[in-house]
């Protein structure tokens, strides 16, 4: 297996992977968005996302097995754009905000599928339902940030991804009084995320 995003890979100039060390990283929140799209009683596809997102991802380029994520999302952070949607959605009817107040990742397995590719795997915990969820990510860029020449917040190293996962609402009791809304969602995630974070 090859190290993970070296500098020919995608030819992008970044660090070899095996001048890297491993990191904590911690998300950028302007720049990380965690996104669900749906299937509305077969008329359309709609989405929304979650602002307010934090977790940690403790990376090491060389050892990319030894991988471990965590996420934390807050489900009264949602925002489709349409205030009485995003209402019901904090409602008990579907994330039930007030009893259940967050949403958690917890990696437990990471396989290296390419260069930049990664299979990541781990449990996720809505209103206590904890199910497992597989989530397929490519890595973007490994290394000093693009921006860090001009802006002393994007200093420092930095890693950034894409991911999708596919989940079943009802596995975790969401909307269940909206049957002819798919119960099939699909996550996509996108991240910027810096070592060390801002502390």
């Amino acid at each position: 297996m090859k190290p993970l995003l070296t500098a020919a890979a995608l030819g992008l100039g970044l660090a070899a992977a095996g001048t890297a060390t491993a990191e904590i990283y911690k998300f950028d929140p302007g720049h990380t968005e965690i996104r669900f799209y749906y299937n509305h009683a077969g008329l359309s596809e709609q989405s929304g996302q979650w602002k307010v997102i934090g977790g940690e991802v403790d990376f090491d380029p060389a050892n990319v097995a030894a991988t471990k994520v965590t996420v934390t999302v807050d489900p009264a952070s949602v925002d489709t754009g349409v205030g009485p949607l995003d209402d019901h959605l904090k409602s008990a009817d579907f994330f039930d905000v007030e009893n259940f107040p967050e949403i958690t990742f917890t990696s437990t397995g990471v396989e290296q599928t390419s260069d930049n590719t990664i299979t990541l795997v781990g449990d996720l915990t809505i209103k206590d339902n904890t199910k497992p969820i597989t989530m397929n990510f490519t890595l973007n860029h490994n290394g000093p940030h693009p921006l860090g020449e001009f802006f002393d917040y994007y200093q420092g190293e930095w890693i950034g991804v894409q991911g999708t996962a596919d989940m079943l609402r009802s596995d975790y009791g969401v909307g269940m009084f909206a049957p002819v809304t798919s119960d099939e969602v699909r996550l996509e995630i996108s991240a910027e995320m810096r070592a060390g974070g801002w502390e």
